[in-house]
């Protein structure tokens, strides 16, 4: 009986399992803009940057669902309405900028500062050595930390649930509640969320076994 409940169940739990990939994959979007924004603004110094620093060190000492229930409900009264999908999105997104914010400075600061100051010298601008010179090295040194937040933040998604946003641990909860079958369901979405993440960790070891192998080599020369 139980496994023809599941059976019936599991195209509810597949569409479910796609909003929490859409809801990943957009937060990730906006984490990583904002995320490379706020690193450049901090690296800027001046009164930009302590902003830029005071937003990171505000944000990271927020719980994520305190942030979400900030923007689902605290923004209410000030007649911005948000749908639970949209306020999951921004929320995490936010949340996700301040983070990688900081990996994307630590890539920065990592890149031979000599070559920033040779770029000055042939008379390059900020901007320019910026993006043709510092970013194109900090990718390698980058990528690994935001994979790896990008499976923390799949995982994260579930905090959705909480105000209604459509996505897997939502669904799964409302079945294990019409069909009284909690652990079965919940361990379910769990081995759902695993199916969807297992993909990402195995991209990160080897992004990560690549790179340090690209390290080693270079080392050698």
């Amino acid at each position: 009986m139980t496994w023809d409940i599941f059976y019936t169940s599991l195209p509810e739990l597949l569409l479910a399992a796609g909003g929490t990939l859409r809801m990943t994959a957009f937060a990730f979007v906006v984490a990583a803009v904002l995320g490379l924004v706020i690193a450049i603004l901090r690296l800027s110094g001046g009164i930009v940057g302590r902003i830029a620093f005071l937003y990171i060190e505000l944000i990271r000492g927020i719980p994520a669902l305190v942030l979400l229930f900030l923007i689902y409900f605290g923004l209410v009264p000030l007649g911005i309405v948000l749908g639970g999908f949209v306020a999951a999105v921004v929320a995490l997104g936010l949340n996700g900028a301040a983070y990688l914010a900081e990996v994307y400075r630590a890539g920065i600061q990592a890149v031979d500062s000599g070559q920033h100051e040779a770029a000055q010298m042939l008379g390059m601008r900020r901007g320019q050595i910026m993006r043709d010179i510092t970013l194109p090295q900090a990718v390698p040194i980058v990528l690994p930390p935001m994979a790896n937040y990008l499976v923390s933040l799949l995982k994260d998604t579930s905090l959705a649930s909480l105000i209604a946003a459509p996505e897997l641990m939502l669904r799964s909860r409302d079945l294990a509640g019409t069909y009284y079958l909690p652990m079965e369901y919940y361990l379910l979405a769990g081995v759902m969320y695993l199916i969807m993440a297992w993909p990402m960790m195995h991209g990160v070891r080897k992004m990560e076994r690549y790179f340090a192998r690209g390290r080693l080599q270079g080392s050698r020369a």
